[in-house]
């Protein structure tokens, strides 16, 4: 999705994000971009608050520029694999990229989103923009599309490990384990949309792997719609309630940091809890994490697979 990486990168960032239909429509689509910069202008003051409050802004391109390095040197023995990140609002956005490859003459190109969970709000929308930048730029050049992830063995193992690591920082033997997915407002899913569904089937994978039991709950809403429940921040509301002491948190939709957890876990979150007299752990995020960099690179090498089934 990319994410602004100084403040005055905040508002044209959020404008980018708010002209999307696919997010959310506002109105007739010629009012669509005019609306965006009216949100993205009165969100903007919060939104530079809290990214001051992480270091003034995203990590999450220097993040994943990361992860590419490491994919790449990950397939540097079994081919000629040149990995770019592509952002849906942010640079680099997928025309620069592609254009960037182009002058490589790729003979294909292999789609791999990190978003384990498919929405059309997220995956979706993103492909779709790189569909249309490819058929601008490399029109003759096939690309095979990796759409989810969500149970792959890998994925599951990388994710087992981030809980255990978590499970050893907390003090009691059995903390209230809360899994915090990004929110979507609940009409997208009534419309079909199947990340609920992938983000369960995460869940049942690692639990049958882990033995550990959660709550999946929802953070990151936004808007005056209804959202899907429980918010994450009403769960440990509950979970202070109960008399619970310590709550693990797993961001369990996110591959990366970035402000959902660092700021919305790492410290709204956690500030909420101390107010309750509760301890709040998070799990550490995948990041360029050994395990997670060889479940990209098997999805990645699975794709050619993949394209001739389809």
């Amino acid at each position: 999705m990319g994410g602004p990486e100084h403040q005055e990168d905040v508002e044209p960032f959020l404008t980018n994000l708010f002209s999307d239909r696919d997010i959310i429509r506002l109105g007739p689509s010629g009012l669509q971009r005019p609306l965006a910069r009216f949100i993205a202008h009165r969100r903007a003051r919060h939104s530079r608050e809290m990214y001051a409050k992480i270091g003034g802004g995203s990590p999450l391109r220097a993040i994943s520029e990361a992860q590419a390095a490491s994919l790449e040197q990950a397939l540097a023995g079994v081919g000629d694999y040149r990995v770019r990140v592509a952002m849906r609002y942010w640079n680099a956005r997928a025309e620069e990229i592609l254009t960037e490859l182009k002058a490589l003459n790729p003979a294909r190109l292999i789609a791999l989103p990190l978003y384990p969970h498919y929405s059309r709000t997220t995956t979706g929308s993103s492909l779709a923009d790189l569909r249309r930048a490819r058929e601008k730029i490399l029109p003759d050049v096939s690309m095979t599309e990796i759409a989810a992830w969500p149970d792959h063995p890998g994925y599951i193992a990388a994710l087992a490990r981030c809980l255990k690591e978590g499970l050893e920082q907390c003090a009691s033997e059995k903390p209230r384990l809360l899994y915090s997915a990004h929110s979507l407002p609940q009409a997208v899913i009534d419309g079909g949309d199947p990340y609920l569904d992938h983000l369960r089937r995460t869940i049942t994978a690692l639990e049958k792997e882990t033995g550990a039991r959660g709550t999946l709950c929802f953070q990151s809403r936004g808007g005056p719609v209804r959202w899907l429940q429980p918010e994450t921040g009403a769960v440990i509301d509950e979970c202070a309630g109960a008399k619970e002491k310590e709550v693990l948190v797993m961001p369990i939709s996110f591959v990366s940091d970035h402000v959902e957890t660092l700021y919305e876990i790492g410290i709204l979150f956690r500030e909420q809890a101390a107010r309750h007299g509760m301890r709040l752990i998070a799990t550490p995020s995948l990041n360029t994490r050994e395990d997670f960099i060889a479940c990209l690179r098997d999805l990645t090498l699975a794709a050619p697979a993949l394209a001739a089934q389809s």
